[in-house]
Formats: C-alpha cells, structure tokens, sequence
C-alpha cells in the first residue's frame, strides 16, 4: 500500500548550472583522475596542493569531449599560482 500525501509541493529537478558530467566509461581520464586522488591522499584531501593534477584531470576531459570545453579562469584557476604563505611552507 503506498502512502499518498495531499498538499505537498511536487518535486521538480533541475539541470546542474554547467550541464551534465558524463562519466568516463572507457576510461580515457582514468590516470590523471587516479594521480589526483593520490594527490588529495598525500596532502590531507587538500585540493590547493593538487591544483596541476586537477587541471590536467579537468583538461584529459575537454579534451575526450566528456565535458564543455570551459577557459580555466571560468573553472577557478589563474594564470598565475598564489604565492606561498609563511604558514604553507
């Protein structure tokens, strides 16, 4: 017997702002997305560290057409990297 509930708003999804993520079935991206988990493995999970595995990760993608082509600078990366803190060495 299923419950009916009366007066509830009915759910409607939406599509994620940058479109779909499609996963990568054949495996093309598979080294650099294994190169950046043991990246955010080593560091702590901190992603500042693995800021070039990341990137490439994200080109590998562009580049199998298993996302938009976006510019980094879109995606949070500059050109420039952020110089080290006295409290990052």
């Amino acid at each position: 017997m299923t419950s009916m509930t009366f007066g509830q708003k009915k759910f409607i999804p939406t599509a994620p702002e940058k479109g779909s993520f499609p996963l990568d079935h054949g495996g093309q991206c598979r080294k650099l997305m294994l190169f950046y988990m043991r990246c955010l493995r080593e560091n702590a999970d901190d992603n500042s560290a693995c800021r070039q595995e990341s990137k490439a990760y994200l080109q590998c993608r562009m580049d199998h057409e298993l996302m938009a082509k976006e510019d980094f600078s879109k995606l949070g990366y500059s050109s420039q990297t952020p110089p080290k803190t006295s409290e990052q060495s």
